[in-house]
């Protein structure tokens, strides 16, 4: 591509295409760093949200927990895991580590308050329903409670996947080579800094719309009916399954005539 002038300042566009390979690697970096802590922040969330839920002096730890870390930025996070844990345990996390263990212990608290509120929403009618058929109480939470929280909770689990993906921006700080820290590097050697920081913001808004299109997607795949050309089409063998079964329930029940 041919730079143009504007203003007697020169931007080359034609760099970040010659640079697509290392900014799709530091987007990768960024989503594996997100999904891993995205599982480990919601399992542990789930176990702040029904300490919270429960008695003392449980609820009050979980409590406090939760609007401590709700308080503390991203970078003071990663920073304390990085170098103040390696520290007191005597152990060097690598960057990928230390931004996993960074984002999990901040927003699992975040996923605690969805999580408890996706459950308080629910019928007590359900959980009295199961233990009246027999259910032990942890079979009508995992099988009954938690499935329909989670649909509850898609949009905002969608919303923190997100969130973690632009966090991941600040722990270029610690070394890793996620979206930002590339852009830092091709910037020393380029000094076009309106240029590919600007690709940069591009990538994280295209990210942001692609997040979404498959959170909402998922959420209209586990909604009942399904919902949604591309949720009926990714579920239409399933739904097919269930149409026989009905008609096979129907001709059943429908009288013979001999």
């Amino acid at each position: 591509m041919t730079p143009f002038s504007v203003r007697s300042v020169t931007y080359d566009w034609g760099i970040v295409w010659d640079n697509r390979d290392m900014f799709w690697w530091g987007l990768v970096t960024a989503l594996q760093v997100s999904a891993v802590a995205l599982v480990f922040s919601m399992v542990f969330g789930l176990v702040l949200a029904l300490g919270r839920m429960g008695k003392r002096p449980g609820s009050i730890l979980a409590a406090i927990y939760i609007n401590v870390f709700r308080g503390i930025p991203a970078l003071v996070s990663v920073i304390w895991v990085y170098f103040g844990w390696s520290l007191l345990v005597g152990f060097n996390f690598s960057p990928f580590q230390a931004g996993v263990i960074a984002l999990t212990l901040l927003y699992s608290a975040f996923f605690a308050e969805i999580f408890r509120s996706a459950l308080t929403a629910l019928s007590p009618g359900q959980s009295e329903a199961g233990l009246a058929l027999g259910m032990s109480s942890a079979k009508v939470f995992f099988f009954v409670k938690l499935p329909q929280a989670t649909k509850i909770a898609i949009p905002n689990i969608g919303n923190m996947f997100i969130g973690m993906v632009k966090d991941t921006s600040v722990f270029t700080v610690i070394g890793l080579v996620e979206i930002v820290r590339v852009t830092q590097n091709l910037n020393s050697t380029y000094f076009q800094p309106f240029v590919l920081f600007t690709a940069a913001a591009i990538i994280y808004v295209v990210l942001a719309f692609v997040l979404d299109f498959l959170f909402r997607t998922l959420e209209k795949i586990l909604s009942t009916p399904t919902k949604g050309f591309m949720a009926t089409l990714l579920t239409a063998r399933r739904s097919s399954r269930i149409n026989k079964l009905i008609e096979v329930h129907d001709n059943s029940l429908s009288p013979k005539i001999f």
